[in-house]
């Protein structure tokens, strides 16, 4: 019994000491699968024999779409019906969260332009950038929600595209709060809750 306590206590210092060099190691790392470090494998842009084309990048083979981009959903991926029209309203729950995530992205993508209402006066066009129109005119206050959609996403005249920036639902986000930076510059007295209404003039 005494034998067995000595040799445990010897593994046991020998197991501690050999995980704590005190100082980093000069000698290569052990390497008992090199495979995992070094594998064969081709990188991008390199050519491939095996292909008859020499292409390593193989394009998706068609009439295949990749997991999660099949997309069915035409009014909430495209803003469009199933029929190819525009949809009037938003097909996603508008509330608190959703309008701060659209304020947000729009403070990031959509004011240097459009300014922080919306009127078209962002810093690009202080310094010389075609302004856009202001969200306040008539015209893109009656738009359709997936006009707007579809104008983030496509871009439209001088706007680029921002469908590789901004996420699907982000730029719903951005409509709502367009949305609401719209209701903001043209409400009325019926807009404002009746217990506050006394304190406007």
């Amino acid at each position: 019994m005494k034998l067995f306590r000595i040799i445990s206590v010897l593994l046991l210092a020998l197991a501690v000491t050999s995980c704590y060099r005190g100082k980093p190691s000069e000698d290569p790392p052990i390497h008992p699968n090199p495979n995992m470090d070094d594998q064969p494998k081709y990188e991008a842009q390199e050519r491939s024999e095996f292909f008859e084309d020499g292409a390593t990048m193989r394009s998706p083979v068609p009439g295949t779409l990749a997991r999660g981009d099949l997309r069915e959903d035409s009014e909430f991926y495209q803003g469009r019906t199933s029929d190819g029209q525009l949809v009037r309203k938003m097909p996603v729950e508008i509330n608190l969260e959703l309008l701060k995530r659209g304020q947000q992205r729009y403070d990031i993508y959509c004011t240097p332009c459009h300014g922080g209402s919306g009127a078209g006066g962002g810093i690009v066009v202080k310094k010389g950038y075609l302004p856009p129109p202001s969200f306040h005119i008539d015209r893109l206050r009656q738009i359709e929600d997936g006009h707007i959609y579809e104008v983030i996403t496509n871009g439209i005249r001088n706007m680029p595209a921002y469908n590789h920036q901004i996420p699907v639902n982000d730029r719903w986000a951005i409509v709502a709060y367009v949305r609401a930076l719209q209701r903001s510059q043209n409400a009325t007295l019926s807009d404002v809750p009746e217990e506050l209404r006394n304190g406007i003039k």
